[in-house]
């Protein structure tokens, strides 16, 4: 059997955690397979304060099992989350065994958003913690630069771009997503499998 997984979900601005979004039906299915998972309503997602969300990050990563793997996955502005506390080196990022980021957006287009400015990415000259990987879209409008070139190079981890995913969202068809959910359970599978229409 299995050892069971401890999972951390993690939402990006103005995400309240809709019954058709792809995190919300990945903990619904991580769940039922017998896992532990977190998928915490992060404060104030509409006006999200990047001091708060940091120590929300660290108080849901030192709540996470001691046992089995620790996997977290965080989409949008908490993938921007994950690298700040990175950049600032965060000891609790220890307690995780991977990360997916999934459609990180650039600063250039969050600049143009003064709720989420301060979540601008950080300079990208650290090592991350432990193993990540990046998905995203290959025509995310919140990262027109591209994923691969603003964040997988410089942080020197594996990407994997989907043609016509956008930024992984309701709107993009991202309800149900098997691909993540086979990720969670076995980290070489790669995420470029789209869900079905």
């Amino acid at each position: 059997m299995t050892t069971p997984r401890s999972c951390l979900i993690l939402h990006g601005w103005q995400n309240h955690r809709p019954e058709g979004h792809w995190q919300h039906w990945l903990a619904d299915r991580l769940t039922a397979l017998g896992h532990q998972v977190t998928y915490p309503g992060l404060p104030d997602p509409d006006d999200p304060d990047l001091d708060v969300w940091l120590g929300e990050l660290a108080r849901h990563l030192e709540g996470l099992e001691d046992t089995g793997e620790r996997v977290v996955v965080a989409h949008s502005a908490s993938a921007l989350l994950w690298l700040h506390a990175a950049a600032r080196g965060m000891r609790q990022l220890e307690r995780a065994d991977r990360v997916l980021l999934v459609a990180p957006p650039s600063g250039s287009v969050l600049a143009r958003h003064p709720e989420v400015t301060a979540f601008t990415p950080p300079p990208l000259d650290f090592a991350l913690p432990g193993p990540a990987r990046l998905v995203a879209g290959d025509d995310d409008p919140y990262c027109p630069e591209g994923a691969a070139t603003l964040f997988a190079g410089p942080l020197g981890i594996p990407a994997d771009i989907l043609p016509g995913a956008a930024h992984l969202d309701v709107d993009a068809g991202y309800g149900p997503w098997p691909a993540v959910l086979d990720w969670c359970l076995d980290r070489t599978v790669p995420l470029t499998t789209r869900p079905a229409p």
